[in-house]
């Protein structure tokens, strides 16, 4: 692919064999450099034909290298079409918070789009969270979430209806967590969640604008207002989009 009429551009000629660098670290280096130079979010880079000619490498160094970079969020690719410049990862660090603050606070524009609010009744870890009978309804919210009008996770919620009369009529375009304080006074103030990593099927990568397969990072939760469960709610972040950052400290014996 060529890079005609975008922004930045890789420097030409093969690569030096001088130090202890290796070929693939140095094309990653190489790449990374004109990547922060100015290649634009979703901008396509040369194809591997190209890389390898222009750097006199061969096939193994080029996908070692980009796939490094793949890796580490800073490109991403799509069957069929090549390997495009990502948005990079945006951290965060575990704490009980809405999306939306979430995103705000690292300086991205966060929206939300509400796919569904129904009544039906839950799956059963759903309904061992949060305490209900066999049978008993509660709120399925399905909604989209997007930061820099890009989509960056998928959240499929569940909420204790008995607390939350009339939820479907209410706009949960914006944050649930201050809709549920500032209408239902119910303060979320505590979580359990847990978190794993998944690799996108079908219908998930058709939402997250993502190639089939591509790695995702998963968090389930309990949220609960003075102790009282209030929502369980599950989240597929995109892998190449998102990073946890986690301080640690050993306990004394």
């Amino acid at each position: 692919m060529s890079t005609e009429g975008t922004t930045g551009r890789l420097p030409d000629g093969p690569m030096s064999k001088d130090g202890p660098m290796s070929k693939q670290d140095r094309l990653r280096e190489i790449l990374l450099e004109t990547l922060e130079e100015g290649l634009l979010p979703d901008t396509p880079i040369p194809s591997e034909r190209e890389l390898m000619s222009r750097y006199g490498v061969s096939r193994a160094t080029v996908r070692a290298a980009v796939g490094l970079l793949v890796s580490e969020g800073r490109l991403y690719r799509i069957h069929g079409k090549g390997t495009f410049v990502g948005r990079g990862r945006v951290e965060s660090q575990l704490h009980l918070a809405s999306f939306t603050d979430d995103m705000r606070r690292r300086g991205l524009d966060p929206a939300t789009l509400v796919e569904t609010v129904a009544l039906e009744v839950p799956p059963t870890h759903a309904r061992a969270a949060l305490g209900l009978e066999a049978g008993e309804a509660a709120w399925r919210v399905e909604r989209l979430r997007l930061a820099g009008g890009a989509p960056m996770a998928l959240e499929v919620g569940w909420l204790v209806a008995s607390l939350l009369p009339g939820l479907d009529r209410q706009d949960l375009a914006h944050s649930l967590y201050d809709l549920l304080a500032e209408e239902y006074g119910l303060v979320l103030d505590a979580g359990e969640q847990t978190v794993w990593a998944e690799v996108a099927d079908a219908p998930l990568a058709q939402w997250l604008e993502i190639p089939r397969g591509a790695p995702l990072m998963v968090f389930r939760r309990t949220s609960t207002a003075s102790g009282r469960a209030v929502e369980h709610v599950t989240s597929w972040y995109r892998g190449d989009r998102y990073q946890v950052h986690m301080t640690l400290e050993r306990q004394p014996r």
